[in-house]
C-alpha cells in the first residue's frame, strides 16, 4: 500500500452488502413520507399561484400565509428531509452494511422525527403556526410548533449518528482501506447537517419555545434570525449534496461509464463541507445590526463555495464525454448526442444539472453585496428557489426513484413506466421554466415576494406584475399535473410493477485515475478547518449581536430579510 495514498483492490472496490428485508422497510418508511409530502405540499403551491394570480379565493377562512406556511414546510423542510435520509440510509447500508442495534436505532430516529412532524403539522393545519418555513420572529407560532421542530431535529440527529457509527465500524473492519466513495459522501453530508442544525435547534429551544410558552416576554430578534441564516443557506447544500452523490457516483454507472476522480469527487465534497455554513450573513445583507465588515467576509466565503460547484460540472462532462469517446462516437458533441436520453433515470437527474446552470447564476447575484439590493425580498428570490431546489434537487431525487423504489421494493422499472417518467420529466421542466422564469421577471419589475393579490392588487405597479402572477399559476397548475403522475409512478412502483431485481447503480472509479490521498479522509483536519472558519465568521459580530441589539421585540415593521 502506498504510504500517503488510500488503496483499494478491484474486488474491494466492487464488493456491496445485500439489502436485508428489514433495511429495505426502513428506507421505504421514509419514501412513504416523502411522497405523501410531494403531494400535500404542491397541492398548496397550487393553490399559491391561483390565489397570487387574483384568480382564486381561498375557501372556508382558510387564510393565504397558512397554506404559503405548509407549502414551504412540508416541501422545503419535510419532503427533502425524509428523501435524504431515506435514501442515504440505503447507500450506507449499500455500502458499509448496517447491524441490528444500528437499525434499531434509526427506527428509533424516524419515529422522533414522525411524532415532530404530525405536531408541526396540526398546528400549521388549524392556523396556529403561519409563520413561513422561516419563522421569523415577532411572529410567534403555538409551542407545539416549535417543540415539533426541536423533535424533528433531533431525529435527524440520531439520523447521523448512526451513520457516523456504520462508516466508524466500517473502517475498523477495512484498516488501511479507502472507504467507499457514497458512504464518504454521505458522512460529509450529516456532518454539514449536524453542524448547522445547532444553529436552529439553539434559537428554537432557548428562544422561541420559552417565548411561545410565555416563560420570556421578548425576543432577540436579530440573534434569532443569524441563528437561522446559520443553518439556512447550509440547508441548501444539505438538498443539493444528495444530488451530487448521484451526478458522480450513480449517473456514470447508468450511461455505461465510471467516475472520473474519485479524488477531485472527495475534495468538492470536503469544500462544500468547510465553505456553505459560514455564510448566512448574505441572508441577511440589509439588515440593521451586522457590521458591513463581517457581512463582506460572509459574502467572500459564500462565493467559495462555486469552486466545487465548477469542479463538479467539470467532472460531470469529463465523464459524459470520456464514457461517450470510448463508445466511439466521434464529433465535436457526438457524445453529447448518444447520451440515453430516452432512460429516465439519466434524463431526469441531467435536467436538473442543466437547470443549475441559471440557479446557480442566480444564487452569484443573490449573494452579491450591490446586486442582492435589486432583487431583495421580491419574487426573484421566489423563483431562484425553484430552480435549484425544485428543479435541480427534486428532479434529481425524481430521478433517483426510477430505480431506488423498485430496488426496495423488489420490482422492475417497466418501459411504459419509463416513458411516463419521461413524460412527467418533461411536463415538469415545461411547468417550472414557466412559473421559475415568469418569477424572475416580476421580481425584476419589483413584485414582492410572500404576497397574495389583495395585498398588491389595488397597488399602481400591479398591472406590470399581474401578467407574470398569471403566468405563475399557468406554470403552477401544469408542476401540478406533474405531481400528480410522479404519485401515481410512485404507487405503480410499490404496488403493481412486476416484480423482479432492479439495478442498484453505483459506478466503479476510472481504472488509470490516481490513487486518493489520504489526507482526504483526514477527519480531523477538515472538521476543524470547518469550526476554525465559523468561529472566524461568527465570534465577533455574534458576541457584538448579543451585546448590542434591542433585547426585546421590535416594532412589526422590522425588515423581513433577503430570504
Amino acid at each position: 500500500m502506498l504510504n500517503k495514498t488510500l488503496a483499494m483492490s478491484d474486488q474491494e472496490e466492487q464488493r456491496t452488502f445485500s439489502l436485508s428485508k428489514q433495511e429495505k422497510r426502513l428506507s421505504m418508511s421514509f419514501m412513504y413520507v416523502t411522497f405523501i409530502s410531494l403531494f400535500i405540499g404542491g397541492l398548496m403551491g397550487l393553490l399559491q399561484t391561483l390565489v397570487r394570480s387574483g384568480t382564486f379565493s381561498l375557501p372556508w377562512g382558510i387564510g393565504y400565509y397558512q397554506i404559503l406556511t405548509v407549502h414551504g414546510v412540508i416541501l422545503g423542510l419535510v419532503l427533502t428531509t425524509y428523501f435524504i435520509i431515506g435514501f442515504q440510509y440505503t447507500l450506507m447500508n449499500k455500502t458499509v452494511g448496517m447491524s441490528h442495534k444500528q437499525r434499531q436505532t434509526a427506527w428509533l430516529g424516524f419515529w422522533v422525527m414522525i411524532v415532530g412532524t404530525i405536531m408541526a403539522s396540526i398546528t400549521i393545519l388549524l392556523g396556529k403556526a403561519s409563520v413561513l418555513y422561516t419563522f421569523y420572529a415577532p411572529l410567534k407560532a403555538h409551542p407545539a410548533f416549535y417543540i415539533g421542530l426541536a423533535l424533528v431535529i433531533i431525529g435527524s440527529w440520531i439520523a447521523c449518528f448512526v451513520n457516523f457509527r456504520q462508516l466508524q465500524v466500517w473502517k475498523k473492519q477495512h484498516k488501511g482501506e479507502k472507504s467507499p466513495l457514497l458512504a464518504f459522501m454521505v458522512v460529509i453530508n450529516m456532518l454539514l447537517w449536524f453542524i448547522a442544525t445547532l444553529g436552529v435547534a439553539a434559537a428554537v429551544l432557548v428562544q422561541f419555545i420559552p417565548w411561545s410558552l410565555g416563560y420570556a416576554e421578548t425576543i432577540n430578534i436579530l440573534v434569532s434570525r443569524t441563528l437561522f441564516w446559520y443553518f439556512g443557506h447550509p440547508l441548501v447544500y444539505f438538498w443539493l449534496l444528495p444530488a451530487y452523490m448521484a451526478w458522480y457516483a450513480i449517473i456514470p454507472k447508468i450511461i455505461g461509464g465510471k467516475i472520473f476522480s474519485d479524488s477531485l469527487a472527495r475534495l468538492s465534497f470536503v469544500l462544500f463541507l468547510m465553505f456553505s455554513i459560514p455564510v448566512g450573513f448574505h441572508h441577511q445583507l440589509t439588515e440593521p445590526g451586522i457590521d458591513p465588515v463581517w457581512k463582506f467576509v460572509q459574502v467572500t466565503l459564500t462565493f467559495m463555495v462555486i469552486v466545487p460547484s465548477l469542479m463538479t460540472a467539470f467532472s460531470m462532462f469529463a465523464t459524459f464525454e470520456t464514457t461517450g469517446r470510448k463508445k466511439g462516437f466521434g464529433g465535436l458533441f457526438g457524445w453529447f448526442k448518444h447520451l440515453p436520453w430516452k432512460d429516465v433515470r439519466f434524463l431526469a437527474p441531467m435536467i436538473g444539472m442543466l437547470a443549475f446552470i441559471p440557479g446557480g447564476t442566480g444564487g452569484i447575484i443573490n449573494a452579491s453585496n450591490q446586486l442582492n439590493q435589486v432583487v431583495h425580498n421580491t419574487i426573484w428570490v421566489t423563483g431562484h428557489f425553484h430552480l435549484t431546489v425544485a428543479t435541480t434537487v427534486i428532479l434529481t431525487f425524481f430521478g433517483l426513484s426510477y430505480w431506488l423504489i423498485p430496488a426496495l421494493t423488489g420490482r422492475k422499472l417497466t418501459s411504459k413506466i419509463n416513458k411516463l417518467g419521461i413524460i412527467q420529466t418533461i411536463i415538469w421542466t415545461v411547468g417550472m421554466t414557466i412559473m421559475s422564469g415568469s418569477m424572475h421577471i416580476a421580481g425584476l419589475l419589483g413584485a414582492p415576494r410572500r404576497s397574495s393579490y389583495s395585498t398588491y392588487g389595488g397597488t399602481e405597479q400591479a398591472s406590470d406584475w399581474i401578467g407574470y402572477q398569471i403566468a405563475q399559476a399557468v406554470g403552477g397548475t401544469i408542476l401540478f399535473v406533474g405531481i400528480l403522475l410522479m404519485v401515481y409512478i410512485f404507487i405503480q412502483l410499490v404496488f403493481f410493477a412486476p416484480k423482479g431485481e432492479e439495478e442498484f447503480p453505483i459506478a466503479e472509479e476510472e481504472p488509470d485515475a490516481e490513487p486518493t490521498p489520504r489526507f482526504l479522509e483526514n477527519w480531523k483536519l477538515w472538521i476543524g478547518l470547518t469550526i476554525g472558519l465559523i468561529l472566524i465568521a461568527y465570534a465577533i459580530p455574534f458576541m457584538d449581536i448579543i451585546q448590542n441589539s434591542p433585547p426585546g421585540s421590535p416594532p412589526f415593521d422590522w425588515p423581513i430579510g433577503n430570504s
